[in-house]
């Protein structure tokens, strides 16, 4: 897959506690432990084997800070789909109802009010440091680790900032920390001199003594967005692109020695016009110069990825580039909206598997979740093994297009995420389990709501299921029989809905036009 993924455990906190560090800290200590809160909260994950149900509860503990507009900052991992969340003041065993406004799990943030807003009459919130920190400043870690009920302070090194991955696809400035990382101060506030820098949230999982904390400039991007109550995702640039290091390739190009930049490799298929070529040569981000590595210098001389500067620049979802084609320079607008789901097979994020019983058979859409849910319970033995070579051998898009983009707006792969429910009207039938749906009495399937309205609409006395790759039985079920077999099987396996919300308006209007 074109991307990388860092290996991070979302946590904490920075270090065990630093005798010394309060006192260091001085006045600005009182006023900060006005401002920091414990959060528990009670967190029902989907099930991506049964997306009708939810996992069992998890019960989670971490810390936020009080931000301005009455709202409470924390870590996304900290109440992604959580049932309940309270907060819990420093000196008070009361824990406050929240509520979740805004999610981001990709860049883990999210903002939480209070039902009673009275609470911030008496914590203010925390100010906010205007300006980046450099290597080697003294950094103080708020929160509650696990361990202990009181308020802990730890103290940290910044080491380096730089620009990388966080999780599902999001890449963003952090600043590594020099300190080492205990679960339950994720969300807490990372401060120099009273004012906040960033938020804790990881640690690397095969490192010691390392920390990272999300910088202001983060988190300031993700408060912006979420003003309107939504979260719509970073602004990133998503076409395939090479480094111009080799001579040979320069040489084929006809660029000249002093030229610098990347060459797009390949576009992702759009529906609306777009700016750039397969062959273009990005030489310039706004103003500044992109070397043959794809970086550009910046802040205090160092080198970042030039689609760093993408966060920077973007206005109106757009960012002024320079290209070179045919050998002549020209000044474009390249569109960089947030596309959250620009994969062919996307992170579940803040939501919850769509899914579709019609008689024996449950279909979803095909998700990186599920895909990393089935290989690490299908690989744990000779048959588990068996069955992802199979898969393979088969020609399973789940796995032979991982890490592709859609070729056509609104592609998704739909395919049978549970076992075949057993029924009289399945008889005879191998279990399709993963296998993604191809046709449905021929038509081509595009995602899971267009095979909802084909489904529906079908007027024939049967319907034909035929499956991607190899090894697939064809499903075919008499139309009339499928009603009632699906009521026994939802019936006997106590499902309550047929469909997920999303799709049941859709199948919903075939029952009332009948």
């Amino acid at each position: 897959m074109p991307h990388s993924r860092l290996s991070i455990i979302a946590i904490a906190g920075l270090a065990a506690f630093c005798p010394g560090a309060a006192a260091s800290q001085g006045a600005d200590d009182a006023n900060v432990r006005k401002s920091v809160v414990k959060i528990t909260a009670s967190l029902r994950p989907p099930n991506v084997f049964r997306p009708w149900a939810k996992t069992s509860p998890q019960d989670v503990t971490g810390s936020g800070v009080v931000i301005d507009g009455k709202q409470i900052l924390t870590n996304a991992h900290m109440v992604h789909h959580a049932a309940q969340a309270f907060v819990q003041p420093d000196g008070s065993s009361e824990k406050l109802p929240a509520k979740i406004k805004a999610v981001a799990p990709g860049i883990d943030l999210a903002v939480l009010t209070l039902e009673d807003p009275s609470f911030f009459d008496t914590h203010p919130p925390l100010p906010l440091s205007a300006k980046q920190p450099g290597a080697q400043e003294t950094v103080f870690a708020y929160g509650y680790p696990e361990g202990g009920t009181e308020l802990s302070i730890t103290r940290g090194i910044i080491s380096r900032i730089e620009y990388g991955d966080y999780s599902m696809l999001t890449n963003g400035l952090r600043i590594q920390i020099d300190a080492a990382i205990n679960p339950g101060n994720s969300g807490g506030p990372a401060v120099i001199d009273g004012r906040m820098i960033g938020l804790v949230f990881s640690k690397l999982s095969q490192a010691d003594n390392i920390g990272y904390i999300i910088p202001m400039e983060e988190i300031e991007l993700f408060l912006k967005d979420v003003s309107d109550g939504h979260y719509d995702g970073k602004p990133v640039f998503i076409d395939d692109f090479q480094t111009l290091e080799n001579e040979g390739m320069r040489e084929k190009i006809k660029l000249d020695k002093k030229t610098t930049g990347v060459a797009i490799r390949n576009v992702t298929p759009r529906t609306e016009p777009y700016p750039l070529l397969r062959g273009d040569v990005i030489t310039r981000i706004g103003d500044q110069v992109i070397d043959n590595m794809g970086m550009v210098r910046l802040d205090r001389d160092r080198l970042f990825p030039f689609q760093y500067l993408i966060q920077r620049l973007a206005k109106d979802n757009k960012v002024g580039m320079t290209i070179v084609r045919d050998g002549k320079e020209i000044k474009v607008l390249v569109p960089v909206g947030p596309e959250l789901n620009r994969w062919l097979i996307p992170y579940l994020g803040s939501e919850y598997p769509s899914y579709f019983i019609y008689g024996p058979l449950a279909f979803t859409e095909v998700t990186d979740d599920f895909v990393q849910a089935f290989t690490q319970s299908s690989n744990s033995g000779p048959d588990g093994v068996s069955i992802i070579m199979s898969s393979l051998y088969s020609g399973n898009p789940m796995f032979t297009r991982y890490g592709d983009r859609p070729t056509f707006a609104g592609e998704r792969l739909v395919i049978i995420g549970h076992p075949l429910f057993s029924h009289k009207i399945s008889k005879g039938y191998r279990t399709p389990y993963s296998a993604a749906v191809a046709e449905v009495n021929g038509v081509r399937i595009r995602n899971l709501k267009h095979l909802v309205e084909v489904v529906r609409d079908s007027t024939e006395a049967f319907v034909a299921f035929r499956f991607q790759g190899k090894g697939s039985d064809t499903i075919v079920l008499k139309r009339a029989d499928v009603p009632g077999a699906t009521e026994e099987i939802l019936s006997d396996n106590g499902i309550r809905e047929q469909c997920s919300a999303d799709v049941a308006p859709l199948w919903n209007r075939a029952k009332k036009s009948k």
